[in-house]
């Protein structure tokens, strides 16, 4: 289903990220104008009476939200039906009746989206409010479905509702996400939907009103507790509350899960687009800690898996902030809670979606570890799993999605074991079919990005293979892709933080290809972006990482452009980066680039005894790195040691320089030498020893892929 909800977050305060304006409290005769189709009349009914009835908790009445004071009574609500009088002018009373209206609340079904008079009533009140005046009430048919052909027939948002209108009143080509809550008994069901609707209008949270029914039902219990002790003689009228007082709280206890859902739902997707790392944190240790109230053998199998997202949900927080240890035990515990409701019910497609997601990250934590195999094993298993899901549903838009997510994956697996030509005719299956399922839903940012990460993983293979052009083509249109995404209005982060990477590998590429000039250009783009993320969230050390790695690959291009004291600043900046994620740790990657720049712009400037120091420094790093790549990491470390040889042969130490040089053709991987900048690394090393003419063989292989090697 299309994201729907930007309800406020769970403390009551508005998003101040969302598209949506704050709400104007406005001199009004009704609260809200209840626009349906005759068709849905029965509902309509229902939510008319259940607005008019309903009380604001004392402890929210008078409160201050961004859509001003809250009232205590949700009074009056418009109908045509009801308020009209018999002999009025329908059309200008309509008219008049919405402009008193502080909000309009649309029932939406396949019948009220063909109703012109619908229609018309929320194109009257778009003209003169901002959008989050509007709210949608999905009781039949599926919002956006004309975006699926074939579909088009269970339509249920009017057209008015499914674009925005501009400060004019006129209706734009841009497509508007109506604040909504779901009727429909496989979506929220009335009660919780219907608190959604009044916490929408209300400006609150959700879990504020069901908190305040929870509390309300704790007093009634209390009460009912001291009436049983004062006499046993009313046993019979006392068993009858009893009772009631059990179907309550099995209510109550429904409203609360259904409260967990919108925190793991709905605000989860309002606040991952922007970052806020520490409020997502917040969400999820809320819902473990009321789920830790609870005994865990009475837990419902739904109850089981919103504890699983949870869990879920911290891990990824965990892993956004670099704490894998600690993301690796939070996913393996969400795994086993997944795993069980599986079992408890093997086909059920949202069961094994979630089993999948674990699945996948706990894969993306043994790659960022360097544990290739384990990698492999887990991401073929999370496509085996989305493939299931396909069987399971062939026409559900987001299974085939996953699926192609799994192909990706073995992809990304089949590159960290340098199986490069397997991999890249991986990532090149998936491109068509995705694009085709990306672009059927062009509003959904999860599968933008995919789509983009898909282009830079191709680069990345083709750059492996040698076919720089091919490598180069790719992160073109992966940052055309991501340019367009952010012209067309997406704000989500992961937009601008996927653009560092673009640029920075386009950047290295342009100049590995000798095209220095717009190489850097690039790259000082990518810093641009970076600069711009992290203060977002300045506690995101992925975002900070980025940007160090950018900073000290447009420092290399400086270095090597005879730029010394623009690339001097550039590697300071991305060094205090480095100490920021993580102090002097020497196994952290970005550390020993910085050291290994640092000894490289000392060497440059004659400050021998300095780079010595440095020198030593850069190795110790290398040797204690681990990367995704075993392979790539041998390199770094006989990289080391060749920078350190330098050193010593400028500081006058011969004898020093020979050893170095020598322990560096030890480290070397025997007998694989295939990406450009290995067969670059390894050719700098030949030299230093003397081996002359096997490093002309790997000179010229370099010159006929068109790779330029520097100093």
């Amino acid at each position: 289903m299309a994201k729907l909800a930007r309800l406020p977050t769970v403390d009551g305060t508005a998003d101040a990220e969302t598209d949506h304006p704050r709400t104007p409290r406005l001199r009004t005769r009704y609260y809200a104008f209840l626009s349906y189709s005759h068709k849905d009349k029965e509902l309509a009914d229902w939510l008319h009476r259940e607005l008019e009835r309903f009380r604001v908790p004392h402890s929210l009445a008078g409160k201050l939200t961004a859509n001003g004071v809250v009232p205590r009574r949700l009074t009056p609500i418009f109908r045509d039906q009801q308020d009209l009088s018999a002999g009025g002018d329908l059309a200008v009373e309509i008219k008049a009746a919405l402009a008193a209206s502080q909000f309009l609340v649309v029932l939406c079904s396949p019948t009220a989206a063909k109703s012109r008079w619908t229609n018309q009533e929320i194109e009257s009140f778009k003209r003169t409010r901002p959008e989050g005046c509007v709210l949608a009430a999905v009781v039949a048919g599926e919002p956006f479905a004309t975006d699926v052909p074939g579909r088009e027939a269970e339509e249920c948002f009017p057209p008015a509702l499914r674009y925005k209108y501009d400060g004019r009143g006129h209706q734009t080509a841009k497509r508007a996400e109506p604040l909504a809550a779901d009727f429909r008994e496989e979506g929220e069901g009335k009660r919780l939907a219907f608190l959604k609707l009044v916490a929408g209008m209300l400006g609150v949270g959700l879990d504020e009103l069901v908190r305040r029914a929870q509390t309300r039902h704790h007093r009634q219990l209390a009460w009912l507790a001291a009436g049983s002790i004062a006499g046993m003689a009313v046993t019979s009228t006392l068993a009858i509350a009893a009772f009631q007082a059990r179907n309550e709280a099995r209510e109550q206890r429904r409203q609360a899960e259904g409260l967990v859902e919108f925190m793991l739902g709905d605000l989860r997707a309002k606040l991952e687009p922007i970052g806020k790392l520490d409020a997502l944190d917040g969400v999820g240790g809320r819902v473990l800690a009321y789920y830790q109230k609870q005994d865990t053998s009475d837990l419902s199998d739904a109850a089981l898996l919103e504890r699983s997202r949870a869990l879920n949900l911290m891990a990824e927080v965990a892993f956004q902030r670099g704490n894998m240890a600690e993301a690796d035990g939070l996913y393996r515990q969400a795994l086993a809670g997944s795993r069980e409701a599986v079992l408890r019910s093997p086909d059920d497609p949202n069961r094994i979606f979630d089993l999948a997601q674990n699945v996948f990250w706990l894969g993306e934590i043994a790659r960022f570890r360097g544990q290739t195999d384990q990698a492999f094993i887990a991401y073929s298993e999370y496509k085996r799993l989305g493939d299931r899901l396909v069987t399971l549903q062939p026409d559900n838009l987001k299974w085939r999605m996953e699926s192609l997510y799994g192909v990706e994956d073995v992809g990304i697996a089949l590159y960290n074991k340098r199986r490069f030509a397997e991999a890249a005719t991986q990532f090149a299956s998936a491109l068509r079919p995705m694009q085709s399922l990306a672009s059927i839903d062009p509003g959904n940012e999860t599968y933008q990005i995919e789509f983009s990460k898909l282009f830079a993983w191709l680069a990345d293979a083709e750059r492996s293979l040698g076919n720089l052009g091919g490598a180069i083509d790719a992160r073109r249109k992966q940052i055309a892709l991501l340019d367009g995404a952010i012209a067309r209005g997406s704000a989500g982060v992961d937009f601008r933080s996927e653009l560092i990477t673009a640029r920075e590998g386009l950047g290295n590429l342009l100049v590995f290809r000798g095209d220095s000039k717009h190489g850097i250009q690039e790259l000082g783009e990518a810093v641009e972006q970076a600069d711009h993320l992290i203060p977002v969230e300045p506690t995101n050390k992925f975002w900070k990482s980025r940007a160090a790695g950018a900073q000290l690959d447009l420092a290399n291009a400086l270095l090597e452009a005879g730029q010394t004291e623009e690339a001097t600043r550039k590697t300071q900046s991305a060094c205090e980066l480095v100490t920021a994620i993580s102090g002097r740790n020497p196994a952290t990657p970005r550390l020993r680039a910085c050291l290994v720049m640092r000894t490289r712009l000392a060497l440059r400037s004659g400050a021998t005894s300095e780079a010595l120091m440095l020198g030593k420094q850069a190795l110790a790093s290398a040797r204690s790195e681990r990367r995704e790549d075993p392979v790539w990491s041998q390199y770094l470390v006989a990289d080391a040691y060749r920078l350190l040889g330098d050193v010593y042969q400028r500081s006058g130490d011969t004898a020093a320089a020979r050893d170095a040089w020598s322990s560096a053709v030890a480290s070397l991987p025997q007998g694989i030498v295939e990406q450009p900048t290995e067969m670059d690394a390894h050719a700098r090393i030949l030299e230093r020893v003397g081996r002359a003419a096997e490093a002309q063989q790997l000179s010229a292989r370099l010159s006929a892929i068109g790779y330029h090697r520097s100093d």
